[in-house]
């Protein structure tokens, strides 16, 4: 398959989580979730599903969230007759945020029949995955992988919104919204997300009217004393300090400011999802932290309510945007699937081809809103910002930012 042309990329901004689990609950959800869905047609075929997302480590509430959203997903289309009368099987595996043993989990969904794949999670993950079901001709949907290379192949979608919109989008948030007109950057130079993230920002910032007054990188080795770039932020008297990151070294961050007596706003994007139920963090230190994301467990409206009230029965925790993404990528992909009258006798190299072309002709009323996709696998849908007061997600009352699949192509 040829390469997709990255001038598509640009989408609108977003997403990642209050989804809180230890590694305990993870193994809890491997031995008493991870059962096939084994009901089937009258011929006795069915779709064969799988996931990965890390089930335990750093990124476990990120993991936790996608297989348990997809596998809601999946049992309310079985419940409600399958995908075109036909049911689903699903099975997912752990890769411990490790792009080697995301491929090994891969591997093993591809023993196990997999005709379609629901993930990596994680960027990096998701890329190395891609490399094989490129190689295999399987259809791959990733809920959260944000990088670029991400969807870089034709059989890979995504649910989420790609790096360089999240940054341009956040700055047009900040901007537009006259939130702060002098930031300070802490982000992860090691991490393609949040680098990705952070360049888009600083682009941007300037045609807002934005002074990036610190950029202050740290990496996967040095993500747990962020003294020194908290002191370089306070130096340049900064309103607000944007954080592309994820929780864990956000949530350090939060701890560490609040003890050096640093009072500015803090903005982030998906990756600070997931914050608030992180064991032992105080919730306290997140009041008024902002970021954008394209769904919230707050929200009102009929879909997303009983979404977010079965997922809590299920899984006792409240569903995050991971969880969301999930959802609606397995609802993109019956969406696809019927559009293209696709069967379970067929190849997966056909599947693969009845998908991705399903997939840019089908509009997906989701949780995380009404979704389009374009050739590249990208996303077309409204980012919304939400605020954390009194230890919850709030949507913010503020303009939402426009957005195109189109808008900021290069």
């Amino acid at each position: 398959m040829k390469l997709k042309k990255l001038a598509c990329l640009a989408i609108s901004a977003a997403m990642v989580l209050s989804l809180g689990a230890c590694q305990d609950a993870a193994a809890t959800a491997n031995d008493t979730k991870n059962t096939d869905s084994t009901a089937s047609a009258t011929d006795g075929a069915t779709f064969k599903i799988g996931a990965i997302g890390p089930l335990t480590g750093s990124a476990a509430n990120y993991g936790q969230a996608v297989v348990w959203g997809a596998q809601q997903a999946v049992d309310e289309i079985n419940a409600a007759g399958g995908i075109n009368g036909y049911q689903i099987e699903y099975k997912y595996e752990d890769d411990e945020f490790d792009n080697e043993k995301s491929v090994n989990a891969y591997n093993t969904l591809k023993d196990w029949g997999a005709q379609m794949l629901v993930g990596s999670t994680t960027s990096s993950c998701s890329i190395a995955v891609s490399e094989k079901t490129k190689e295999d001709s399987m259809f791959q949907i990733t809920p959260s992988g944000s990088a670029v290379d991400c969807v870089k192949y034709d059989n890979v979608f995504r649910v989420c919104f790609a790096d360089p919109a999240q940054g341009t989008k956040s700055a047009q948030y900040i901007g537009e919204n006259k939130l702060a007109k002098k930031v300070g950057i802490i982000y992860d130079s090691s991490d393609v997300y949040s680098s990705g993230i952070e360049a888009a920002f600083v682009a941007e910032a300037g045609k807002q009217g934005i002074e990036v007054a610190a950029e202050e990188a740290f990496t996967a080795d040095s993500n747990t004393d962020f003294s020194a770039q908290l002191q370089k932020c306070k130096d340049a008297d900064v309103e607000m300090i944007f954080l592309p990151i994820y929780y864990t070294p956000a949530a350090t961050i939060l701890t560490q400011a609040s003890k050096a007596g640093l009072d500015v706003k803090f903005f982030g994007c998906d990756g600070l999802d997931g914050m608030l139920d992180m064991e032992n963090f105080d919730k306290s230190l997140a009041e008024g932290v902002m970021l954008l994301t394209p769904f919230s467990a707050a929200a009102t409206d009929e879909k997303t309510q009983n979404f977010v009230k079965a997922f809590k029965d299920t899984n006792k925790v409240t569903p995050n945007q991971f969880a969301a993404d999930a959802y609606d990528a397995v609802y993109a992909i019956k969406a696809a699937a019927e559009k293209e009258k696709v069967t379970p006798d067929m190849s997966i190299a056909d599947i693969e081809a009845a998908l991705a072309k399903g997939m840019t002709e089908v509009s997906v009323e989701g949780l995380t809103g009404t979704i389009t996709w374009n050739e590249a696998g990208e996303p077309d849908k409204e980012p919304r910002a939400v605020v954390i007061e009194d230890g919850a997600y709030k949507m913010m009352e503020s303009g939402d930012v426009s957005t195109s699949s189109n808008a900021d192509a290069e």
